[in-house]
């Protein structure tokens, strides 16, 4: 059995659309629990089991999986007919992997950072700053739709999320990205359905 710990208009809405983009709704069930938000309303709920009372979180088998880039990972590979993971030996494989390691590594921390107005050098050198995330991004889609070519795939779900929440950064290449991958049928349902929910 697998199971979604989702709340609406959080993270774990991104997951919602991936469960929608790989036509696996059937199969992974989806528990809505409560968290604390940064307004101060909500709780962590306890029938969730992540460790940090956050979301998104995994529950495949007893297994836990937590952070969105091992759940998107972990989902795609899964449901490998979809085709929005990319196989070990394909020579994409590397930079899927990288897009994904460098959203939990990188572009989360910065782009927070930048939303609560913190910035040290000391942290631009680490992580970079928001312009470099930009930056990075604009490079990679300057003559291609999406991350890795003409296929959308689990990296650009993951990677397009922030600016689909924080707004687009009035890039052409990166907010025509951003509008493709918000127009996926995973996007349009997970929006459907945290409405549902009155959150």
């Amino acid at each position: 059995m697998i199971t979604l710990y989702h709340s609406p208009n959080s993270r774990s809405t991104r997951i919602v659309a991936l469960l929608k983009d790989l036509d696996a709704l059937d199969t992974v069930g989806i528990e809505v629990v409560t968290i604390p938000r940064m307004d101060g309303t909500g709780a962590r709920d306890p029938r969730n089991p992540h460790p940090d009372g956050k979301v998104p979180l995994l529950d495949h088998d007893g297994v836990l999986v937590w952070e969105s880039s091992a759940i998107v990972q972990h989902l795609a590979e899964l449901f490998p007919d979809a085709g929005l993971s990319v196989p070990a030996g394909d020579p994409r494989r590397g930079a899927y992997l990288s897009w994904l390691a460098w959203y939990a590594g990188v572009v989360e921390p910065v782009l927070t950072l930048q939303a609560l107005g913190i910035d040290h050098p000391g942290l631009s050198r680490t992580f970079r700053t928001a312009d470099h995330v930009k930056a990075r991004l604009a490079a990679a889609l300057a003559d291609r739709p999406y991350l890795l070519g003409e296929h959308y795939t689990a990296a650009d779900l993951l990677l397009h999320s922030p600016y689909a929440w924080f707004g687009k950064p009035g890039l052409p290449a990166i907010d025509a990205w951003v509008d493709r991958c918000t127009d996926s049928p995973g996007a349009r349902f997970a929006a459907e359905f945290d409405a549902a929910q009155g959150r």
